[in-house]
């Protein structure tokens, strides 16, 4: 009788298959500059269609503009409810420096049970084992009493307005089903001999500074005669960089401190004593606490000057902040009002890219993402907890249209995220990653869709 395990093994013995789209997908320069014309996101989604089409999946792109496509590729033996969709995108931040790189950026070399290349993590490893997952299944013609689809979303890397964003407004029937599975969290923690995984139920916010700081411009030889906006954007940057932003400690995941050894009850108070704590026991979870503790405020992009012989007139400065749940523009105005007061002549402008978000924890998907996970990597003790991811993803359009939507990968318990180097020189992804990564979306189809064996 056929039972997921059966499935699971035919993971197995398909490595290569999926190694190697894996590394189709990622050879694909789909990178988003966040400047039009950029991101090439429909070759990737020509890519893909082609590809499921040999196992009887048909798949439909809709665009924005026709260089930016989004692939809908509906599961075609299951009918009933919309039940479940599986979430990933297609483009890939821009490489800032390729000399630093081991290895070309897309060349998808796989060196010592990685796979190296731009995109590889985030968030081409997820959507390689989703497709897997529909091939291994459609493969065998399994039928299902509810629906599930994959739909691989263009511009997440900049705002999601040819993705996303711009399905949900204009084809947000495409998206509505009960529950969804996209990138953002899943990240597994071990501390000694024990096995946590971060559910991502949330995300922080995430909005955009412009500063635009003015002086007077006049010839470099006479400085005196102008007024140098260096001067009042070096005291601009020195102040954010020394801001000390309120520290929180509502988020769930504080609730949930005792099952890491910390026995503390957090608060204000005693918050970075416990952080410290938490990054001795692991650090990735001690980053990840202090993340969720606070507004983050970073400078990013700095712009100015016209000419090395003329003083200059104007600095544009762009900074990334990152908002708690219970956050908005108006805190982070206040914020930026504080810090920046002593700072003459300076203007900001606020682009609100994305709102904080969340979904519930106790639910249906949890329990099948928790099964799918334990048998995939062959632990029956995991703990899980939910937590709100310091970045953004694609989920907060989802979630904004009801559906529950969890952050979750499926990353195997011995591969390091934090070696992972997202969006940094020598980006990979581990092997074990992507076949446990494929083994669980295969076991969320499963529990939540219900096969029809």
């Amino acid at each position: 009788m056929l039972n997921i395990k059966n499935l699971y093994s035919e993971v197995d013995n398909n490595v290569e298959r999926l190694i190697l789209l894996h590394q189709e997908l990622i050879k694909i320069e789909s990178v988003n500059s966040g400047y039009m014309p950029t991101g090439n996101e429909t070759e990737v989604a020509d890519f893909c269609s082609d590809w499921l089409k040999q196992y009887g999946i048909e798949s439909n792109i809709l665009s924005r503009v026709p260089e930016r496509g989004n692939l809908i590729s509906e599961y075609p033996y299951s009918s009933g409810n919309k039940q479940l969709l599986l979430m990933s995108h297609s483009d890939v931040v821009p490489v800032e420096n390729y000399e630093k790189w081991n290895k070309a950026p897309f060349s998808a070399e796989l060196i010592e049970g990685k796979i190296w290349g731009r995109g590889s993590s985030d968030c081409k490893g997820l959507l390689a084992s989703q497709m897997m997952a529909l091939s291994i299944l459609a493969e065998r013609k399994i039928e299902f009493n509810e629906k599930f689809t994959l739909v691989c979303g263009s511009d997440e890397e900049h705002g999601g307005r040819y993705g996303f964003g711009w399905l949900a407004e204009n084809h947000p029937e495409e998206l509505m089903y009960k529950y969804a599975v996209n990138e953002g969290g899943g990240s597994p923690v071990t501390i000694g001999n024990n096995l946590y995984y971060l559910l991502g139920t949330g995300e922080k916010g995430r909005l955009e500074i412009k500063i635009k700081i003015r002086g007077e411009s006049s010839h470099a030889s006479v400085p005196w005669m102008g007024v140098n906006a260096m001067g009042p954007t070096a005291n601009a940057i020195s102040q954010i960089l020394n801001y000390s932003p309120d520290l929180d400690c509502s988020t769930d995941i504080f609730n949930y401190l005792n099952l890491f050894g910390i026995e503390t009850k957090p608060s204000i108070e005693n918050l970075e004593l416990i952080i410290s704590e938490a990054y001795e026991k692991n650090p990735s979870l001690g980053s990840l606490l202090r993340a969720l503790s606070r507004m983050t405020i970073t400078p990013t992009i700095i712009n100015g000057g016209i000419k090395s012989n003329s003083v200059p007139e104007t600095i544009e400065m762009v900074l990334d902040v990152r908002t708690l749940p219970h956050q908005n523009d108006l805190d982070v105005s206040k914020a930026l009002d504080k810090i920046l007061s002593d700072v003459p002549n300076l203007s900001y402008e606020i682009d609100y890219m994305a709102k904080p978000n969340s979904s519930p924890f106790e639910t249906e998907l949890l329990e099948a993402i928790k099964k799918s996970q334990a048998i995939s990597v062959e632990r029956d003790d995991i703990q899980w907890i939910p937590a709100v991811s310091n970045g953004f993803t694609d989920s907060r359009f989802t979630r904004d249209l009801g559906v529950i939507t969890y952050g979750f990968r499926g990353t195997h318990p011995e591969d390091n995220p934090n070696t992972e180097n997202v969006h940094g020189t020598n980006e990979n992804y581990g092997v074990k990653s992507l076949i446990s990564s494929s083994k669980t979306m295969l076991g969320i189809i499963w529990e939540l869709c219900d096969p029809i064996t």
